[in-house]
């Protein structure tokens, strides 16, 4: 059986740029992630390299994005809430309870995920 994990924005940045501790990711996994992440990772490949590696990439990972629902904003919320010391984005809170209802690891390098549950923190 694969894993599934939800890719966050980080995850994505790492792999594009080629980090060697996320190859594992690359292959014979299974990857969900939002439109909200590709548009945070459409900005930074934008910036760093131009509109047309971000239309690259974005097309690239746009097959694994699934939807949310009512319920995942309003956990997302309520996750921030409880978490609002570490600073943490709305999109990040989506991802993270998204993982965890779909029982999905979310992998991530952000140091405010560090030591949660369910969180495969990779740097």
């Amino acid at each position: 059986m694969e894993i599934v994990f939800f890719y966050d924005t980080y995850a994505f940045a790492e792999i594009i740029a080629g980090n060697p501790a996320y190859a594992t990711y690359t292959k014979e996994v299974e990857c969900i992630t939002t439109r909200l992440n590709l548009m945070e990772l459409y900005y930074v490949v934008l910036r760093v390299q131009g509109k047309e590696a971000a239309e690259l990439q974005y097309a690239r990972f746009l097959k694994h994005c699934i939807s949310f629902s009512n319920m995942d904003i309003k956990e997302a919320c309520q996750f921030k809430f409880e978490h609002k010391s570490k600073n943490v984005s709305y999109i990040d809170c989506l991802g993270y309870v998204m993982a965890l209802r779909r029982g999905a690891k979310f992998l991530t390098g952000d140091t405010a995920f560090k030591g949660l549950t369910n969180v495969e923190f990779v740097r």
